[in-house]
């Protein structure tokens, strides 16, 4: 997320965090190529003047010149400051009304409306414990419709039906009225997006907003249009009384203008970041977390808290004690940490969000160890559980089955069982607790949930 932006920044502040002394020189200079980095991420001209102008007035006063580090101090203050440009905290959604709560979602077409929909009923489910009711308010594309009756159901949300034929005002305003009786919590209504910003669209949005009074009106918008984000958003921010944003895409843009931006513009914060295309791939967002991965900095606080809600701490409770008795280490073992990696996000994930692996993160995804771990899972998957436990059972012929049946080659299979062998290798030095007290130790940092052997490592 946001790699390009990251790159040139962590660069550009490279060469003056390890300075003892800070001159007005080498600070303009900095200040320079830090402009020059948030320009090419499409951050809008506004927003860049008056981050510099605020980095350059704190870094050549008095905190910078009496601190023991000027070149950490520095680094401080732009990190704070970018936190401030997109929000300074995290900002829940404010459903605190007798329910339902409504809550409205604008945008334009192709944003990732519908998608965000689903996902955020997902979201209030699982972690707030609301029931909620989803609607499409979009008559002009039955397929909308279709879509968000599609993904109700896989995120268990309840769905009131809606055809072209009927009037957006009176869709949401029976939606409203059946939650009631089924005793929903929360209301999402879909609208109709356009493909640009019309008079219509505004007009009609504007009745629908009027007509049902929504507690939530959330903006959503793909961060991937750059420098156009800020325009949709100053007019949707003119037409409706805006109360946060959801930025879609977000996995998907290398330059993070649209983040940097859509706050300063429009005042309102950003609640929500879309960072892929399943209904899970939603998370809060958090300006001072977002801050520091963007400074190369890391985010470990957000990696705590997937390992605490997607690995299975049976699993990794199981191997410790299956390593700790000090039985092999085998392939059903590796194949369990390669899925505990892949739902953390994969390896490329972790590792931004440790840090200073931001470059190492960048050379797990250009490698793409991603399709590696696919790849090793489908290999294992071909094998017989026999085969799994005992390796050493792998002849030619074996080999060859496995390898048609995963679509992979000999070579493929060969580097795996070599990485396999070097791993029970390393598990070994683990036997009779040294594993359970490492795996235990880190459980400790991390808030008490296990973590990943594959990850210890």
């Amino acid at each position: 997320m946001f790699e390009s932006l990251s790159d040139r920044l962590t660069r550009s502040l490279r060469k003056i965090t390890g300075k003892a002394r800070l001159s007005h020189d080498n600070i303009q200079e900095t200040l320079r190529e830090v402009r020059k980095a948030l320009l090419e991420a499409d951050v809008a001209l506004p927003v860049v003047k008056d981050f510099i102008n605020e980095v350059r007035k704190r870094a050549i006063g008095q905190e910078v010149a009496r601190a023991l580090n000027p070149g950490q101090q520095f680094l401080k203050i732009v990190e704070t400051e970018l936190t401030l440009m997109m929000g300074q905290a995290n900002e829940r959604l404010n459903l605190a009304v007798a329910p339902p709560a409504v809550v409205l979602m604008a945008g334009l077409q192709g944003a990732g409306k519908t998608t965000s929909v689903a996902k955020l009923a997902r979201f209030l489910k699982e972690k707030e414990k609301k029931k909620v009711l989803v609607v499409s308010a979009d008559i002009y594309r039955p397929a909308a419709i279709k879509q968000l009756e599609t993904l109700a159901a896989e995120v268990h949300a309840e769905f009131f039906p809606s055809s072209v034929d009927q009037n957006p005002i009176d869709i949401a305003r029976n939606a409203i009225a059946h939650a009631r009786k089924i005793f929903a919590d929360v209301v999402i209504v879909d609208t109709a997006g356009r493909l640009h910003i019309d008079d219509d669209l505004m007009t009609e949005i504007k009745q629908l907003h009027a007509a049902i009074n929504p507690i939530e009106t959330l903006f959503v918008i793909d961060a991937m249009i750059g420098q156009d984000a800020v325009n949709t958003a100053k007019a949707f921010n003119e037409a409706l009384p805006l109360t946060g944003v959801i930025l879609t895409k977000a996995d998907g843009d290398a330059r993070g203008g649209a983040a940097l931006s859509v706050r300063h513009v429009t005042g309102k914060p950003i609640k929500f970041l879309g960072v892929g295309e399943k209904v899970e791939a939603l998370e809060p967002f958090y300006p001072e977390r977002l801050a520091s991965r963007i400074l190369g900095m890391g985010d470990v606080m957000s990696l705590i808290e997937e390992v605490e809600q997607k690995l299975d701490r049976a699993k990794a409770e199981k191997l410790i004690q299956k390593v700790k008795k000090g039985k092999s280490f085998d392939l059903e073992d590796l194949r369990d940490q390669l899925q505990q990696m892949q739902n953390l996000g994969g390896m490329t994930s972790v590792l931004e969000k440790l840090p200073g692996m931001g470059n190492i993160a960048q050379l797990a995804q250009q490698a793409d160890v991603t399709k590696q771990f696919k790849q090793m899972d489908a290999i294992i998957n071909s094998m017989t559980p026999a085969e799994r436990r005992d390796p050493e059972l792998l002849n030619p012929s074996r080999k060859r089955r496995i390898t048609a049946g995963s679509g992979t080659n000999i070579q493929d299979l060969n580097r795996l069982l070599k990485q396999h062998k070097q791993m029970a290798k390393m598990m070994k030095k683990f036997k009779g607790g040294g594993m359970s007290k490492m795996m235990r130790g880190l459980g400790g940092m991390m808030g008490g949930g296990g973590m990943p052997p594959g990850l210890g490592r």
